[in-house]
């Protein structure tokens, strides 16, 4: 059972503040009314809140972190996840249709797209909308697309640039428009990711994750 005394409670504040600021949690503060469901959040580097439009969806947040220019939108009825441990880093625009959930510990770079839907039909034909689902622990580079009906397996690698249309399997590293598989970690392999306390500009500038891989 974790240690919930007062004590132990307050040190686990003042690490917090000491690794994200006063600022941040107070910006998160204001943001969280926003969210259906959420844990401790905080809006990094800046004053301004991420732009949330929501028409009738929800958001559910962890202990997650949002930076500066991050966008959510959710449709009527859809839903957006996001786990743990997880930041979205500027810029990065999330789209729910229907529902896209990112799970814990996942290191969204810069300028990411990630979207379940077309956002309009062609002539003569529906919308397309399917969920996105990624898991646990993947990092994903800097200006990455993630299209609808994407799975990413958990600790896989997603290139800065690429261009995901298909399901990618778990431990997998993903590079180029065309959103390659040249490697394939495996299990007993450290993290793909740095851990939470790791520079998130580093990977915001598209630079891999310090782990070996399989050759």
């Amino acid at each position: 059972m974790p240690d919930l005394s007062a004590d132990n409670l307050l040190q686990r504040l003042r690490r917090r503040l000491a690794t994200h600021g006063l600022r941040a949690h107070l910006l998160g503060l204001l943001l969280r009314p926003r969210l259906q469901r959420a844990g401790i959040v905080t809006v990094m580097d800046g004053w301004f809140l991420p732009t949330i439009t929501n028409r009738g969806g929800r958001i559910v947040a962890g202990n997650c972190a949002l930076y500066q220019g991050v966008r959510l939108e959710v449709w009527a009825g859809a839903t957006l996840s996001i786990g743990n441990g997880t930041y979205l880093n500027r810029n990065t625009e999330v789209v729910a249709a229907q529902a896209v959930t990112i799970g814990r510990d996942c290191k969204v770079a810069r300028d990411v797209l990630i979207m379940d839907t077309d956002q309009h039909a062609l002539p003569g034909a529906e919308l397309q909308v399917a969920p996105v689902v990624i898991e646990d622990r993947v990092w994903i580079g800097a200006r990455a697309i993630i299209l609808k009906g994407v799975q990413i397996g958990h600790d896989s690698v997603i290139g800065a640039g690429a261009i995901v249309t298909r399901s990618v399997p778990p431990y997998s590293v993903v590079v180029g428009p065309a959103a390659r598989i040249v490697r394939t970690l495996t299990p007993t392999d450290p993290t793909p990711v740095p851990e939470p306390a790791a520079d998130p500009a580093a990977l915001s500038r598209g630079e891999p994750p310090p782990r070996p891989l399989a050759t």
